[in-house]
Protein backbone atom coordinates (compact mmCIF):
# COMPACT_ATOMS: atom_id res chain seq x y z
CA UNK A 1 0.00 0.00 0.00
CA UNK A 2 1.12 3.26 -0.59
CA UNK A 3 0.66 6.27 1.51
CA UNK A 4 -0.74 9.16 0.02
CA UNK A 5 1.77 12.49 0.24
CA UNK A 6 1.19 15.96 0.77
CA UNK A 7 2.22 18.43 -1.83
CA UNK A 8 4.15 21.95 -0.32
CA UNK A 9 2.24 24.56 -2.36
CA UNK A 10 4.40 27.83 -1.55
CA UNK A 11 2.47 31.15 -0.36
CA UNK A 12 3.38 33.57 -3.43
CA UNK A 13 3.47 37.59 -2.33
CA UNK A 14 4.85 40.73 -4.39
CA UNK A 15 7.79 42.31 -3.70
CA UNK A 16 6.01 45.16 -2.33
CA UNK A 17 4.17 43.51 -0.05
CA UNK A 18 7.21 41.46 1.07
CA UNK A 19 8.60 44.87 1.74
CA UNK A 20 5.92 45.79 4.02
CA UNK A 21 6.06 42.90 6.15
CA UNK A 22 10.14 42.85 6.51
CA UNK A 23 9.48 46.73 7.17
CA UNK A 24 7.21 45.68 9.77
CA UNK A 25 9.13 42.52 11.33
CA UNK A 26 12.34 45.12 11.58
CA UNK A 27 10.64 47.94 13.20
CA UNK A 28 8.81 45.80 16.27
CA UNK A 29 12.65 44.06 16.69
CA UNK A 30 13.92 46.83 17.18
CA UNK A 31 10.95 48.53 19.63
CA UNK A 32 11.45 45.15 21.43
CA UNK A 33 14.91 45.37 21.61
CA UNK A 34 14.64 49.10 23.16
CA UNK A 35 12.21 48.42 25.83
CA UNK A 36 14.00 45.34 26.20
CA UNK A 37 18.35 46.83 26.40
CA UNK A 38 17.80 50.66 26.24
CA UNK A 39 14.97 51.79 28.13
CA UNK A 40 16.65 52.52 31.72
CA UNK A 41 14.73 55.63 33.39
CA UNK A 42 17.85 57.92 32.10
CA UNK A 43 17.86 57.69 28.13
CA UNK A 44 13.98 56.40 29.03
CA UNK A 45 11.18 57.93 26.33
CA UNK A 46 8.97 58.20 29.32
CA UNK A 47 10.85 60.14 31.32
CA UNK A 48 11.44 59.03 34.74
CA UNK A 49 9.03 56.48 34.72
CA UNK A 50 10.38 52.99 35.18
CA UNK A 51 7.27 50.74 35.27
CA UNK A 52 7.97 49.29 31.69
CA UNK A 53 11.82 48.35 33.05
CA UNK A 54 10.79 46.79 35.99
CA UNK A 55 8.32 44.94 33.69
CA UNK A 56 11.29 43.40 31.46
CA UNK A 57 13.82 43.49 34.45
CA UNK A 58 14.57 39.72 34.74
CA UNK A 59 14.10 39.21 31.31
CA UNK A 60 16.94 41.53 30.61
CA UNK A 61 19.47 40.10 33.19
CA UNK A 62 18.24 36.87 31.37
CA UNK A 63 19.41 37.62 28.04
CA UNK A 64 22.63 39.13 29.28
CA UNK A 65 21.53 43.38 29.63
CA UNK A 66 23.06 45.07 32.22
CA UNK A 67 20.73 47.38 34.40
CA UNK A 68 22.63 48.36 37.58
Amino acid sequence: MTQPSAVATPVVISGSRGAVYLGSAVLLALLLYYFIGVDQGAVSVFGNDVHIHEFVHDARHFIGFPCH
